[in-house]
Formats: structure tokens, sequence, C-alpha cells
């Protein structure tokens, strides 16, 4: 069940996320916040949304994520400030009661200054001192009686959560309306393989970095990668025509001897399908994967002492000077030496191979340590 989230310091929940657990028959239930959103977005899809909020989101009559916003207090998640679908609610709520005057103009002229003020700063104080500038007090007043009695009062992303509580405790399927669709792109199958893990021997290791580690490593990649693309050709992953491998590049190039594969096949293997790992992973060893878990605790050290880290803000000529000392050639031939590990240009193999300079890094000083020592 997706409630509530962070978006503005931190990625949102992403819509694929919430596809691939659909995918696997999980059922799931926004509801509030980001997740009325997210149901309203991915309903169609199967996603249940639950409350006023999601259906103001699927009507329409709500468009914009701003409406459900709050600030919070960075130590404990307390919300600091109003979001407007609240103070919509409220405002619905006090003309109803006959504390603003008839009619919806004096609810949307309210509701309009109070969405001029940046969702961070629409605090209790922002908001009434909005109101009594907008001659507004008796609401004001009101307001506050009201919340001193309640402090839910007009909460109803509260009341929208506690919902889809309820409905997820009384157990159920997804929505009878829900319109299967086809999403299945290769946008999401990069997604999806990005965290793809695997659990061998007993430890869960990150697919991606895997692959990655037998691309710049194995000395004979080469040829893991051309049966690789052969078995792709026989049996392309997009339905296409099946054809030999030689055939298939005649064809594009009208080299009947492959040279020219790497420049006209190009192939981004999916980490989470099965039979393409047996064939990439073929030359896998223990030695292998036991580096393959140091290196992710590797990249995990450098985060926490390295302030500011990130794999994507390593620098391109470490990278670069790592993979033409493992590769032996100089910074010309990384081209083709990527090109024929499957890693498509020197560009590419220097995105990916990222992963990999925390944990060599890490055992380059090990091997001069014991050389000293030694």
């Amino acid at each position: 069940m997706l409630v509530d989230g962070v978006y503005h310091q931190a990625p949102a929940v992403r819509h694929k996320e919430l596809l691939a657990l659909l995918a696997r028959g999980v059922r799931v239930i926004g509801a509030a916040s980001i997740g009325a959103l997210r149901a309203a977005e991915l309903h169609q899809f199967g996603m249940e949304g639950v409350g006023a909020v999601f259906e103001l989101y699927r009507s329409g009559r709500l468009t914009a994520d701003d409406e459900v916003a709050v600030g919070q207090d960075p130590v404990d998640g307390r919300a600091l400030t109003w979001p407007l679908v609240s103070l919509r609610h409220v405002l619905g709520l006090a003309a109803a009661a006959g504390v603003l005057p008839p009619g919806p103009r004096p609810v949307d002229r309210l509701l309009d200054e109070l969405r001029g003020v940046y969702y961070a700063q629409r605090t209790p104080a922002a908001v009434r001192a909005v109101c009594r500038r907008a001659g507004a007090g008796p609401f004001v007043e009101w307001l506050d009686e009201r919340r001193a009695a309640d402090a839910r009062f007009g909460d109803v992303k509260y009341s929208d959560a506690v919902a889809a509580v309820r409905v997820a405790l009384a157990g159920g399927g997804r929505g009878e309306d829900a319109v299967p669709a086809v999403w299945d792109t290769g946008y999401f199958r990069r997604w999806r393989g990005h965290f793809a893990t695997q659990v061998v021997d007993g430890v869960a290791m990150p697919t991606g970095l895997r692959v990655t580690y037998q691309q710049v490593f194995d000395p004979g990649f080469a040829a893991v990668w051309r049966v690789y693309v052969e078995r792709c050709s026989l049996f392309p992953p997009d339905g296409g025509a099946r054809m030999p491998l030689s055939e298939r590049t005649r064809d594009l190039t009208g080299a009947a001897d492959g040279s020219l594969l790497h420049a006209v096949v190009r192939v981004d293997p999916d980490r989470c399908d099965g039979s393409a790992l047996n064939v990439l992973l073929a030359r896998e060893s223990v030695a292998d994967r036991t580096a393959v878990v140091r290196y992710a605790a590797a990249i995990e050290r450098a985060r926490r002492s390295v302030p500011g880290f990130t794999v994507e803000g390593v620098r391109d000529d470490v990278v670069v000077r790592m993979l033409t000392e493992v590769w032996r050639c100089d910074g010309a031939g990384l081209g083709e030496q990527a090109r024929l590990r499957g890693l498509q240009s020197a560009g590419r193999a220097v995105e990916q191979a990222k992963v990999l300079v925390a944990g060599f890094m890490e055992d380059q000083r090990r091997v001069e340590g014991g050389l000293v020592r030694g």
C-alpha cells in the first residue's frame, strides 16, 4: 500500500516500481497523497485507488501534484504545512456551515490566495495570515476552534489513509475495471535490470554488477558476447525474424565475415532473463562472484566515508585509466574493446564501468600493501 512519500529532496516512487509489482501479481493500493496520485495514473494497469483525493485526481478535477505536497520536519517527519487539498476540503466545510458567504466565489477566491503561497511555506500561521488579509477572519476563528477540538479536523489525507488500511485488511483483489495494457517496454526492462539481484550460494548479488564485471575483467568475454548475439539473432527478444547471425550481418553490411558486426548490431541484455544470464555468466567463477560481493561492499564503504560519493560521479579519466590497464590498450583502442565486449562504445563502457572503480581501487591498494609488506 502506498500512501505518502518524499519527492523534493529525493526521487519520488517511480511508476515503473509499481508496474513491476503489478506484473508479479501483487495487489497495489494507493491513497491520500502520492499514493492517490500514482493510483490515478496507473489505475488502468491494475493499481487500486481509495478515498476522496484519489477520486479527485482520477476524475481530473485535480491535476497538480502540489495539491498534496507538504513540508515535513526532517527529524520526525511531522507535517509542518497544510496541503492544498485539505484546505480545499476545509473551505468547503466552512461554506456548508455558513461560515463563508454562500456561493463558490468566496471559496475560490480564498483558495487562489492560498495557492499562491509556496507549499513549503504554507504553515498554519501563513494560512491564518492569508485568510485574515483576505477578510476571512471568522473562518480563521472557526477553523482554530475545530482544530483545537480535533487535531485531525479537515485532514482528508489522513481520512483516506485510514480508509485504505481498512480496504487492505479486508482483502480482495484488483479493481474489476482495471484494463490490461501493454507497458513492458525496453525502457522498463532496462530499469528492472538496473535493480535486479540474484541469490547465489546464499548471497544476494546485483546482477548488473556481475555482468559488467565479466564484460570488463574476463579476457575471453568477446567470445561469450558473440555467442549471446548469435542467440539473439536466432531468437530475437522483440519477436522479429529469426536468422543466423552471419546471414543477418551480410544482409545489413554486405560483409560475410562479420567484420562489421559490432558497428550495426547493438543488443542491450535483459538482466532479468535467466536464459540470457546463463550465456553471459557462463565463464563466471567462484572467485569472480567473491569479487562482485567485495566490489558491492566497496561501493557502500565509499558512500559512507566519502561525502557526496555516487557511482555516477566517478571521474571519466579514472575509469579510462582502469579500462586501458585491464584491457592493455591505449585510449584509441577503447572503443573497439568495448564493442567486442558488448559495451557498444568507449563512452558507454566508461559509464557502465564506473560501478567497478571503488572495488578496483581497493584491490590495487591491497596488492600494493602486500608488496610493501613482502
